[in-house]
């Protein structure tokens, strides 16, 4: 895989210790997805948006190869997580604090943040992970505890019919009973989307920590 297409938002003074927000988009999207929520998600950070891998005969692109909405390819997947990881480890993203990146995935980019976050846990000063699932079937170390003390700010639309509801279900229960992690789970009555009540919602959770 050649190196990910990033399109960046920075303040205006920026440096070693300015937070780093990783942007994931969801299938059929593309790196400017995503990145016009951030200056009023977390003013002070940095966010860099990245392109997914696999590009799609109709356009767009997406994180893996699946076997159905929501049914990663193990393999694909761990494709993407090396190319994820290979990105977060060079230069670009060393120029920002290293201890405080956070992801934010939507749709296909939450399940890519999510496999980033169990393969990883320690890499990550916490995630927001919107309208999608984990890929608990996709080969993922997901055992209990994984991600203790991780904040976490999950959320999905009661009107959302594209993600299948068991397996939003599914990772529910996974973060609430198993995880460890510091859980923020809310619901919408919205579809597959981001409400502005949600956007106010995540402002106000990196708010906390950044």
């Amino acid at each position: 895989m050649n190196e990910p297409s990033v399109v960046w938002r920075r303040p205006a003074r920026s440096g070693a210790t300015t937070p780093l927000i990783v942007l994931l988009h969801g299938r059929g999207a593309d790196e400017y997805d995503l990145v016009d929520l951030a200056p009023t998600l977390a003013p002070t950070a940095a966010f860099a948006s990245l392109r997914a891998p696999v590009a799609l005969e109709g356009g767009g692109y997406t994180w893996f190869r699946d076997r159905g909405v929501g049914r990663p390819i193990a393999a694909s997947m761990r494709e993407s997580v090396d190319y994820v990881r290979g990105w977060l480890d060079g230069s670009a993203a060393a120029a920002y604090a290293h201890d405080r990146t956070y992801l934010l995935g939507f749709s296909a980019g939450m399940m890519m943040a999510g496999a980033l976050l169990l393969d990883d846990p320690k890499r990550f000063a916490g995630a927001v992970l919107l309208s999608g699932a984990i890929a608990l079937d996709a080969g993922e170390n997901a055992t209990p505890g994984r991600l203790a003390g991780i904040p976490i700010f999950t959320a999905h639309g009661t009107l959302d019919e594209v993600i299948p509801a068991h397996l939003v279900e599914q990772t529910i229960r996974y973060l609430t009973d198993r995880s460890g992690a510091e859980l923020d789970a809310r619901t919408y009555p919205r579809g597959h989307a981001i409400a502005r009540r949600e956007l106010d919602d995540i402002t106000a959770w990196f708010a906390r920590r950044i």
